[in-house]
């Protein structure tokens, strides 16, 4: 829902209205009511409600409404003051513990959970206490106690983005911890963090009319709505609207804190927006010197592979403290201009080793290898700014899901000139005409115009071609494939994999092809892997797959396919169960 849609719905109207009613009574409440709200006038002392005075007049004779709309100003500053600390410490103290190592971020959210365990009124109550009676301390009194609040929820928003596809591909080819939290995670979490935080200020101004009703909060001869609900209260049965009155104000406050958190709910892209611009402006992934990004890198020998893994093992803890390994001993070994299939049911590790390859694994997976290269770099060893650089440039990756795997809350053009701006040190205006080119390659339409769409205006084939087309904005030597195709109709499926063979043709790079369909990948590659229970159980000519298969696993994977002469009466063949265990059952020697 758009912007325009939600100012013109009843909820965003009235957020509208009550956002101008009382931003005015703060400007130009105190210029226009101050006289009638603080000059004694005791002859009209303790009168009742008229059209003179609305709300009456107090034991000096000032009239009530006129204080109740001077105090606006204190009320909503200290509520806004309130709440900023709030949201900024929350977002800081989450987006921190997200990048931290494991056991600290531990110890961080440990604590988190400390604080949440004491009522906030408590909080509030005993920092009120300790640092004295007045509205400044009120104020940060109810913004620290608010902070575990809102930091659980961007650690929890945080921690569900950072293990995205974008986020791991971003730490591969350079993006710093600060870039990634700016630039990745916070824009993709603002619009659930606004909503909140004015969620939250409605509580806070209730919280803050609490304190003053107290005597904890503004004092005299300051005054805010709580602290006129406190005078007002002694005389509720001679005058009610002495206390309703400021009772009125909170409520309508706290109505329109409310509208607000209502309009900027479901909003594509709204809350984000704002955020996604200033990280734009300020913040750019981490930029390599001059002299590093000019480094040549030797030509490959003959025979030298492009990528190389052997032995890798990928390992992941379970619940109950134990491990479990996923990928048993696997050696991939990928020539230039090559395109290798890798081909398996679901969860037989194909997409597990191909992000191994490429690094993309994060920190809760055990990865070991004998060697693992690429390009000529170590990738066993840490990685240097050069190696990093090399790495957005020369490799490529089209992921499974691309409306997971793009960025949502950046533009597809954004997203497309990351590598030419970032590694080729290309400005702006190059970048975006290499981005064009690479859309275009891929066969996208007016593509100038959809560098400014995002990737939820796309349709899943032109998202899956654009994400093909992001590969190509370096000088790809290698592209990994994984599944590409996965739930697109046939039509699509055609068009991406001819994307995928041009795409192969004009740049000379190898491609790792995923999938589980074993004839795709047999029409489509030059040799094929067959894996099965996180092993490679078979490797077979691309051409002759259907001669030279000999494992029972892969043989039944041919025999699933249907043809022409399949008889169409009959169900359609499935593995056996007894073939479906055989890879694992020969790797424990049963």
């Amino acid at each position: 829902m758009t912007w325009r849609s939600r100012l013109l719905s009843p909820s965003g109207i009235a957020a509208a209205i009550g956002v101008l009613l009382f931003l005015f009574l703060t400007v130009a409440g105190p210029t226009l009511f101050l006289s009638a709200a603080e000059t004694s006038n005791v002859p009209e002392r303790l009168l009742a409600p008229s059209l003179a005075h609305p709300f009456g007049t107090d034991d000096l004779g000032r009239d009530i409404f006129a204080r109740v709309l001077v105090a606006a100003r204190v009320s909503l500053l200290l509520t806004l003051g309130a709440t900023v600390v709030s949201t900024v410490g929350g977002i800081a103290y989450g987006l921190i513990a997200v990048i931290l190592p494991r056991h600290v971020r531990r110890l961080a959210t440990g604590f988190l959970d400390v604080l949440l365990a004491f009522p906030w009124l408590l909080m509030v109550l005993f920092f009120t206490v300790i640092w004295g009676a007045s509205a400044v301390t009120a104020m940060f009194a109810i913004g620290i106690a608010g902070i575990p609040f809102m930091a659980r929820l961007v650690y929890n928003l945080a921690s569900s983005v950072s293990g995205r596809d974008y986020v791991r591909a971003a730490r591969v080819v350079g993006v710093g911890p600060f870039g990634i939290l700016v630039r990745h995670i916070l824009p993709n979490i603002a619009n659930p963090l606004f909503v909140n935080a004015a969620a939250t200020a409605s509580v806070t101004l209730l919280s803050f009319a609490g304190l003053s009703f107290l005597g904890l909060g503004v004092q005299a001869p300051e005054y805010d709505w709580g602290r006129l609900l406190q005078d007002g209260i002694t005389r509720i049965y001679v005058n009610p609207l002495a206390a309703i009155g400021p009772g009125i104000a909170v409520v309508l406050a706290g109505l329109v804190f409310t509208f607000v958190s209502e309009a900027l709910a479901d909003t594509r892209g709204g809350g984000r927006s704002a955020v996604v611009r200033r990280a734009l402006g300020a913040v750019t992934p981490t930029r390599r010197s001059a002299a590093a990004a000019a480094i040549a890198r030797p030509a490959l020998a003959a025979g030298e592979p492009v990528a190389e893994i052997t032995d890798l093992r990928v390992t992941f803890g379970t619940a109950d403290g134990g491990e479990v390994e996923r990928v048993r001993g696997v050696g991939l070994r990928i020539l230039p201009g090559e395109v290798v299939g890798i081909v398996g049911e679901s969860g037989s590790g194909k997409s597990l080793t191909a992000m191994a390859l490429a690094g993309l694994l994060g920190t809760d997976a055990r990865v070991t290898t004998s060697a693992h290269t690429f390009d000529g770099i170590d990738m066993t060893r840490p990685l240097t700014a050069a190696d990093r650089s090399t790495l957005g440039i020369e490799l490529g990756m089209v992921f499974q899901d691309p409306l997971t795997s793009l960025n949502p809350a950046l533009t597809i053009g954004r997203q497309l000139t990351e590598v030419p701006e970032v590694h080729l040190k290309m400005s702006r205006a190059k970048a975006r005409e290499r981005a064009a080119a690479a859309l275009e390659a891929v066969g996208i339409a007016d593509a100038r115009r959809r560098l400014s769409q995002y990737p939820h205006q796309f349709s899943g084939g032109m998202r899956q071609r654009a994400m093909i087309g992001q590969a190509l904005t370096g000088r790809p030597k290698l592209i990994i494939a994984d599944e590409p195709t996965t739930a697109l109709d046939v039509t699509v499926q055609r068009q991406v994999m001819s994307v995928l063979r041009r795409a192969q043709h004009d740049t000379g790079a190898a491609i790792v092809f995923i999938s589980h369909d074993i004839a795709l990948v047999s029409a489509f590659c030059d040799r094929v892997l067959v894996m099965k229970d996180g092993l490679i159980v078979e490797e077979l000519d691309a051409q002759r797959i259907r001669e030279d298969a000999t494992h029972p696993y892969s043989r039944a994977l041919i025999a699933c396919l249907p043809d022409m002469t399949s008889d169409r009466t009959r169900p359609l063949p499935v593995i056996p169960p007894e073939v479906a265990a055989s890879a694992l059952a020969e790797e424990v020697g049963v």
